[in-house]
């Protein structure tokens, strides 16, 4: 039977790479993404056409939906029941980033924007998400799988509200996990190091960078992480046949984390 997921922040980066390779593997994706630029946040988000071009990979089925909304991703998650039959997993990846100065500088607005769709859509997502994977008859092998960061173990000068963001992610995925005793459906995260994406830009842009390319030499294996790299250790959690696997924090973060 074939496997169906749900992805957020699909539109581009891991979470673009993480729908590329469910297609790969012959899963169905309801990819969603908001499609939208944020005003409170300083460089441009995914767009529609970015998101439009999974459609071509198979049976992928954008759907623009906001991870604030809880509404928009109840539709989403309806959309994977009603056209492919129910819900096997749901990757929460949709993130972004800002910040600039500490904490008590940094605007309110940018740094709510950062907890809602951070922490809070995660949250959002297995408010909707969780009760479909549990619809699927026994014995169930249903997954949620939320990115988290390296950020969640280590304080980021000027990112505070993103640290705090990504260790919430940690909390929460490990207080699912309980949750879901029993169930067969389980709860993990994986935290990434520097990848290279549009956050990161940001990022070496809130830092005075000249380029991406100076986090490079943060990690050990002196190379920005790809977005694929990512992707690959989420869909892994993913597969039916690692269910002994729950609560987990998988590093995926080239070292950085050493």
């Amino acid at each position: 039977m074939m496997r169906v997921a749900v992805v957020t922040g699909a539109a581009r980066g891991i979470g673009a790479a993480t729908v590329r390779q469910l297609a790969a593997e012959g899963w169905a994706v309801v990819a969603v993404d908001a499609c939208a630029n944020d005003p409170v946040i300083s460089y441009p988000l995914g767009t529609r056409a970015e998101l439009d071009v999974l459609a071509s990979l198979g049976d992928v089925t954008p759907v623009v939906a906001d991870v604030r909304d809880l509404a928009a991703l109840q539709d989403a998650v309806d959309v994977a029941v009603e056209s492919y039959g129910g819900l096997d997993a749901a990757f929460a990846v949709a993130g972004v980033i800002a910040g600039g100065g500490p904490h008590w500088s940094t605007s309110v607005e940018s740094e709510r924007a950062v907890l809602d769709v951070d922490l809070l859509g995660v949250l959002n997502l297995a408010r909707v998400a969780v009760p479909a994977l549990l619809a699927r008859p026994e014995p169930r092998s249903g997954r949620f799988v939320a990115v988290a960061s390296s950020a969640a173990a280590q304080g980021l000068p000027r990112l505070a509200a993103y640290s705090a963001a990504k260790a919430g992610v940690v909390g929460f995925v490990r207080g699912l996990a309980v949750d879901l005793r029993g169930t067969g459906v389980t709860a993990n995260a994986v935290s990434p190091g520097s990848t290279d994406t549009a956050m990161l830009a940001e990022s070496a842009r809130i830092y005075d960078l000249a380029s991406v390319d100076v986090f490079a030499t943060q990690q050990p294996v002196e190379r920005l992480l790809a977005p694929e790299e990512v992707a690959a250790a989420l869909v892994w959690l993913a597969r039916e046949d690692n269910g002994g696997i729950t609560g987990a924090v998988v590093p995926v973060d080239g070292g950085l984390s050493l």
